[in-house]
């Protein structure tokens, strides 16, 4: 086998690696996974502490 052909032979191996993430990604049965992690970024943000304001 000369260069060409791996060459060729690595190109479809990824070329189907790709299109099996475009799959995972885009399946319906991981969209409610997918949601939670894009709102765990919101779940981290500060709360007012009103208990303190109210001891002032």
């Amino acid at each position: 086998m000369d260069q060409a052909i791996i060459g060729s032979i690595f190109t479809v191996i990824v070329f189907i690696a790709f299109i099996g993430v475009l799959y995972w990604a885009f399946s319906s049965r991981n969209k409610d996974r997918f949601e939670e992690a894009a709102n765990l970024v919101f779940d981290d943000e500060a709360k007012p502490n009103t208990k303190n304001k109210q001891e002032s």
